[in-house]
C-alpha cells in the first residue's frame, strides 16, 4: 500500500505540471467531480507518443528519392529500412514502448484506486474503471502489434508476446516475462469484455478524448478482425454504426466546400463534433509536418509515382481516379527535393517549453479510430464471413461518400476488375499486391480474394499517411519492396526487400528494455 501511495503522489505531481499545457491543446479531458482524482490519473492512460510515423515509414505507401536529396536523417533512414533503430527522436521504438507503458501504468493505478475505494460502486466509478480497462487494452493492443508478428491461428501460441502489466509498478523496465501473442490477446479479449457492458458517455465532459461508447466499439472491432473472429468483429461494428452508417461517415463533401486552407481544414479534420471522429488521441509527432507541404524527412515521401499507380490517384475499381473525382482534392507538392501526394489531414501542434529561445516539441492531434475505418473493417469481416453483398454494400457506402461516381460496384464487377490488371512488382506498381494471410481466402482469381484487395486498397486510401497500413501488411504477409526514385519519379532501382516471414515486421524491443532482462525478438 505504501508503495501505491508513493506512485500516485508521483503522478499527480506530473498532473500538475501538465495543467497549463493541458489548457493550451483542444483536449478538456481532466473532470472535477467526486472521482476527480481516478478521472485525472485517466488523462494519462492514453499514449503521449503515437506510432503514426513510425509504422507509416514502414509501410508501402513510402519510396526513397534518393541519397542527393539533403531532407533525412539516420532516425527515418533506419526506419524506413526495418533496421533495429539506435538513433534518438521523439517517435523512436523506444518512446513509444515507454509511452505505452507510461500509459498503461495510469490505467493501472485508476483500476487499483476504485478497488481500495470499494470497487465501482457509482455510475461514475463504473465508467472510469471501463475507461482504466479499455486504455489497458488498448495500450497493449498496440504494442503486440508494433513490437511482436501478427496475431494468427497457426503460430501465435509459440511467437513472442509482450509483457501485459496488471498491476501498478514503479518501474517501467522490471524484467517481466512477454509470454505469447496468443496469451497477450487473451488478455487484451478478457480487459475489453470486462469494460464494454460498462462503457458511457455521460461523466465525459468531451467523450471524444475518451474511450466513450462508439470509440469502444471501433476498438473491438479492430481487435476481433485482428483476432480473427469475424463474427464479433461484425456484432461490435453494427453497434458502432448503427442502422445508417453513412449518418457516421466524415462528410468528405462537406469539407470540399470549405475555405481550402491547411489550417482550417486540418483543425475541422480532428473536429470532436464530427460524427466521424470516434477516439482523438494527442500526442508526440511530427506529423503535421512530415505529411504536409514541409520539405521535412522529404527524402522518403509518398510521391507521385506511388499515388497514380498504387493508391489515391491510381486506376481503381471505381474507374479512373483525376484527382477532382474525390470530394476533397488530394494535394501534390512537387518542385526541388520534394514530391508528395497527400489529403490534408493531421495538424502541425508546437508545444513551446521557451517561448523566447523559440524551442519546444512538436505535437499533433489524430483519431485513433474512425467510423470509415470501422465500416471497412466490417467489409473485411463481412468478406471472410461469407457474406459478399453484405460486404459490397460496405464498399459502395465508402466509395460514394468520398469518391464523384454514379456507379455502384458489385462482387462480379471487382472480381472482373483485379483479375484484369497484374500484381504490383517494384517498377510496374499497380493497386494489386500478393496476399498471403495465415488463413484461408481462395484462389488468386476468386472473388474472395478480389474482394479483400478492394477493401485493403480502399483502407489503404482511407488511412493514408496514418500508420494502419503497416498493420495490414503485416497481417496479410504483404511483401514490401523498397526503391530509389530517379530524377522523374519513376523507379530506378530496388534497394531491398521485406518478404512475407520476415521476423522485421516485429520491430525490436528497446535496448534499455532488453539490458533490463526482457527477451529480444530474434532475428
Amino acid at each position: 500500500m505504501k508503495k501505491n501511495i508513493v506512485l500516485l503522489t508521483l503522478m499527480f505531481l506530473t498532473l500538475v505540471s501538465c495543467d497549463k499545457y493541458l489548457d493550451k491543446l483542444p483536449d478538456n479531458r481532466a473532470e472535477v467531480d467526486t472521482e476527480m482524482e481516478i478521472e485525472k490519473i485517466l488523462v494519462y492512460a492514453y499514449p503521449q507518443t503515437g506510432y503514426l510515423l513510425l509504422s507509416e515509414f514502414m509501410s508501402d505507401n513510402i519510396d526513397d528519392y534518393g541519397p542527393t536529396n539533403p531532407y533525412s536523417d539516420r532516425f527515418v533512414y533506419q526506419v524506413y529500412n526495418w533496421h533495429d533503430v539506435t538513433e534518438s527522436d521523439n517517435e523512436s521504438p523506444e518512446r513509444v514502448w515507454t509511452a505505452h507503458y507510461y500509459a498503461i501504468a495510469h490505467a493501472n493505478q485508476a483500476l487499483q484506486a476504485i478497488e481500495n475505494a470499494g470497487g465501482a460502486t457509482t455510475e461514475n466509478l463504473k465508467q472510469a474503471k471501463a475507461e482504466a480497462l479499455l486504455c489497458r487494452a488498448y495500450n497493449h493492443f498496440m504494442l503486440v502489434n508494433l513490437f511482436s508478428l501478427n496475431y494468427n491461428s497457426k503460430t501465435s501460441a509459440s511467437d513472442l508476446g509482450i509483457p501485459y502489466i496488471e498491476t501498478p509498478e514503479e518501474q517501467l523496465l522490471v524484467a517481466y516475462p512477454r509470454g505469447t501473442v496468443a496469451e497477450v490477446y487473451s488478455k487484451i479479449e478478457k480487459d475489453l469484455e470486462e469494460a464494454l457492458p460498462m462503457v458511457g458517455d455521460s461523466y465525459y465532459s468531451v467523450p471524444k478524448y475518451h474511450f466513450n461508447q462508439k470509440a469502444a466499439y471501433a476498438f473491438a472491432t479492430r481487435f476481433y478482425l485482428y483476432y480473427e473472429k469475424w463474427d464479433k468483429a461484425v456484432e461490435y461494428a453494427d453497434k458502432c454504426l448503427g442502422s445508417v452508417p453513412k449518418t457516421m461517415l466524415r462528410d468528405w463533401e462537406y469539407q470540399s466546400t470549405m475555405t481550402q486552407d491547411i489550417g482550417a481544414i486540418t483543425e475541422h479534420y480532428i473536429d470532436a463534433s464530427l460524427n466521424a471522429n470516434l477516439l482523438l488521441l494527442t500526442g508526440y509527432s511530427k506529423v503535421g509536418l512530415v505529411f504536409n507541404n514541409y520539405y521535412m524527412y522529404a527524402r522518403y515521401s509518398h510521391g507521385s509515382y506511388i499515388a497514380s499507380h498504387e493508391t489515391c490517384l491510381a486506376e481503381n475499381v471505381f474507374g479512373g481516379s483525376p484527382s477532382s473525382d474525390y470530394y476533397m482534392t488530394p494535394k501534390v507538392y512537387a518542385g526541388t527535393n520534394i514530391d508528395r501526394v497527400i489529403f490534408w489531414k493531421l495538424p502541425y501542434l508546437f508545444e513551446y517549453t521557451d517561448p523566447v529561445a523559440g524551442i519546444g516539441y512538436y505535437r499533433t492531434v489524430y483519431p485513433a479510430f474512425t467510423a470509415d475505418e470501422c465500416l471497412l473493417n466490417r467489409a473485411e469481416a463481412l468478406v471472410m464471413l461469407g457474406k459478399n453483398d453484405e460486404a459490397v454494400a460496405d464498399l459502395n457506402t465508402w466509395m460514394h461518400n468520398i469518391y464523384k461516381t454514379d456507379t455502384d460496384l458489385t462482387a462480379t464487377k471487382i472480381r472482373r476488375f483485379y483479375n484484369s490488371i497484374n500484381y504490383s512488382t517494384w517498377n510496374k506498381s499497380t493497386v494489386k499486391k500478393h496476399l498471403n494471410p495465415a488463413f484461408e481466402i481462395g484462389s488468386e482469381s476468386g472473388v474472395q480474394e478480389a474482394l479483400l484487395q478492394c477493401v485493403l486498397g480502399f483502407r489503404r486510401i482511407e488511412t493514408l499517411l496514418q500508420g494502419l497500413r503497416w498493420f495490414d501488411i503485416k497481417r496479410y504477409g504483404i511483401e514490401v519492396e523498397r526503391r530509389v526514385m530517379n530524377a522523374d519519379g519513376e523507379p530506378a532501382e530496388k534497394t531491398g526487400e521485406l518478404l512475407k516471414d520476415d521476423l522485421r515486421r516485429a520491430i525490436q524491443i528497446p535496448q534499455k528494455a532488453i539490458d533490463a532482462g526482457i527477451v529480444a525478438n530474434p532475428r
